[in-house]
C-alpha cells in the first residue's frame, strides 16, 4: 500500500477521479436503492422494501448498474414508469448517510492539505448528479480545499491544465477510469488501489 511519502514530493497539483476512487461507490448505489424500495413499498405496497433492496444490491454486486432497474422490472413486475423515479433519486437523492472516504484517500487528502498542494477532482457523468454526490461525502474539513472539474464542461483533462498553467510534470492522476487517458496527455498516474489494502 502507498503513502504520501511513496509518491514524488515535487507535484504540485493531484487530481483525482471521485466515483470509486474517493469513496466506494457502492456506498452511493445501495443508498439510492435502499430509498427507492422504500418508495415503491410506499406507492404500491409490494414488493417489501427490503426485499426489492436486496435483490437490487444483488443485481448491483453481479453486474453493475446498468441492469439493475430492468432486472428489478422483470423479477419484480414493476411498472417501467418508476425508472424515472429511479434515474431522479441518482441525480438528487438526500441519501440517509454521507459518504465516507477511503480510510487512506482521506490520510492522503489530509497529508496532500498540511504540505499544501493543490487538489483536484476530475469527474465525468452528469454534473448535477456529480455534484449532488460531492456535496454528501463526509469531507471532514477537507471540502474547502478542492476544485472540482466536470469532464462534461471540459474537452479533456488538457483544457483543465491550460486553464491553470500546469505542465503535465506538475501533475499527478489518481483514479481508476481515466488512467489511461491521463496517461496518453503524458501525466504521471496511479490507480486508486495502490493506496489500498489488499
Amino acid at each position: 500500500m502507498l503513502t504520501y511519502a511513496d509518491i514524488a514530493p515535487k507535484k504540485k497539483v493531484f487530481i483525482f477521479e471521485l466515483d470509486g476512487v474517493l469513496y466506494p461507490e457502492q456506498d452511493f448505489y445501495l443508498q439510492v436503492y435502499y430509498l427507492f424500495a422504500n418508495f415503491i413499498e410506499y406507492v404500491e405496497t409490494v414488493p417489501p422494501a427490503t426485499d426489492l433492496t436486496n435483490f437490487m444490491k444483488t443485481v448491483y454486486e453481479h453486474h453493475g448498474p446498468e441492469l439493475v432497474f430492468d432486472r428489478a422490472v422483470a423479477a419484480f413486475g414493476l411498472d417501467v414508469k418508476y425508472r424515472e423515479n429511479l434515474d431522479r433519486l441518482l441525480l438528487t437523492a438526500q441519501l440517509p448517510l454521507k459518504l465516507e472516504l477511503h480510510p487512506p484517500v482521506l490520510s492522503l487528502l489530509q497529508e496532500l492539505v498540511l504540505d499544501r498542494k493543490q487538489i483536484f477532482i476530475w469527474t465525468k457523468g452528469n454534473p448535477e448528479g456529480q455534484l449532488n454526490k460531492i456535496r454528501q461525502v463526509e469531507w471532514k474539513g477537507l471540502g474547502q480545499y478542492l476544485r472540482v472539474f466536470f469532464a462534461d464542461e471540459y474537452e479533456s483533462l488538457t483544457a483543465v491544465l491550460s486553464e491553470n498553467q500546469l505542465s503535465t510534470a506538475e501533475v499527478l492522476f489518481i483514479g481508476s477510469a481515466s488512467l489511461t487517458e491521463a496517461q496518453q496527455l503524458g501525466l504521471d498516474v496511479l490507480s486508486v488501489a495502490d493506496f489500498m489494502d489488499c
